[in-house]
């Protein structure tokens, strides 16, 4: 019996999903489109619908705006690291307000902090470097068992 030929390129990995939560339609449309350029799902939410929505379709990854009405982005982040579904999530806050609210945003549980206004490739090299960290987790945590 002969060997079933392996192909040549594996298949390429399903495109990570990215959760981009900001309450500005301009930079909602900007990154978008750059970030689905670059190869990610990238779904759309305001502040409030976002508890909901992650558990519909849980995200690889979350991008959020510190400043928003409502409920501003610490508090949603606290709220999503709080959720079970959404807990183990990576985030990338996004903040145009003063640089001593990135410590806050990293007590709130955000694993990058970027000051706006950034370029969307600069989120985009921050989403692909917390999904190289979350594979290399789930690496260790699966050899250790």
């Amino acid at each position: 019996m002969r060997p079933v030929a392996q192909p040549s390129t594996p298949f390429p990995p399903p495109a990570a999903r990215v959760l981009f939560i900001d309450d500005q339609p301009d930079a909602k449309g900007l990154y978008r489109e750059y970030l689905e350029f670059c190869g990610f799902r990238v779904t759309i939410a305001s502040g409030l619908d976002l508890v909901v929505h992650s558990d519909v379709n849980v995200p690889d990854v979350i991008v959020i705006d510190l400043a928003m009405p409502c409920v501003d982005g610490f508090e949603t982040i606290r709220q999503l690291k709080a959720h079970p579904a959404t807990s183990r999530i990576p985030m990338v806050a996004l903040s145009g307000l003063s640089s001593d609210h990135i410590p806050l945003a990293r007590a709130a549980g955000a694993d990058v902090c970027l000051a706006k206004p950034c370029v969307p490739s600069q989120v985009a090299r921050a989403i692909q470097t917390l999904l190289v960290w979350q594979r290399s987790r789930h690496l260790a945590a699966d050899g250790s068992r």
